[in-house]
């Protein structure tokens, strides 16, 4: 018998619950040191994934800021949500279908957990169906003072357990599972 793949909300935020600024960009991130460890904390998260899946916005600043020249989730099957019709890549597929539908397919077929990259607006889809089976969150200690938040009030009440907490570097990595 088949494994349930689990959907994974993996993402760091602001102490103040930001993901980006109030332009959307995530240079804060790049300031802060995340060290061996931090870099443990995603090589092992990493390999407990096979797909990747990410709203247009999230694509294109990976895509034109981030990694431009390079794809950094090789070897993982990437699906970018969007209403944009875009030709499909080498392990990378745009599609335009229902989130949580094609959430609901992907949990079906055999495979590794499904990340759930970003942004704001797929995660918040998602988390509003109760969607996401696992919530990693890495909190950075900065405060933004403004930009998107990763819960953004419209949420319904669920009730989470928390699985592991890790400090490193002064981020902390929380890993909650759904009760």
């Amino acid at each position: 018998m088949n494994e349930i793949r689990k959907t994974i909300l993996y993402t760091a935020v602001s102490l103040d619950g930001f993901i980006a600024d109030k332009n959307g960009g995530i240079e804060w991130l790049e300031k802060q040191d995340i060290g061996p460890e931090g870099q443990e904390s995603y090589e092992n998260f990493i390999q407990t994934v096979d797909t990747v899946v990410m709203g247009y916005t999230t694509y294109h600043q990976i895509t034109t800021e981030l990694s431009a020249g390079f794809w950094p989730y090789e070897g993982k099957m990437t699906y970018v949500m969007t209403h944009r019709a875009m030709e499909d890549k080498e392990n990378i597929k745009f599609v335009n279908s229902p989130l949580d539908q094609f959430i609901s397919a992907l949990k079906d077929r055999p495979g590794k957990d499904i990340w759930i990259c970003g942004g704001a607006e797929t995660a918040g889809q998602l988390i509003r169906k109760d969607r996401i089976d696992c919530y990693w969150i890495t909190v950075i200690p900065v405060i933004l003072g403004k930009g998107i938040r990763l819960f953004d009030g419209e949420n319904p009440e669920l009730q989470l357990r928390l699985i592991s907490a890790e400090s490193y570097n002064g981020m902390t990595d929380l890993v909650y599972q759904r009760r």
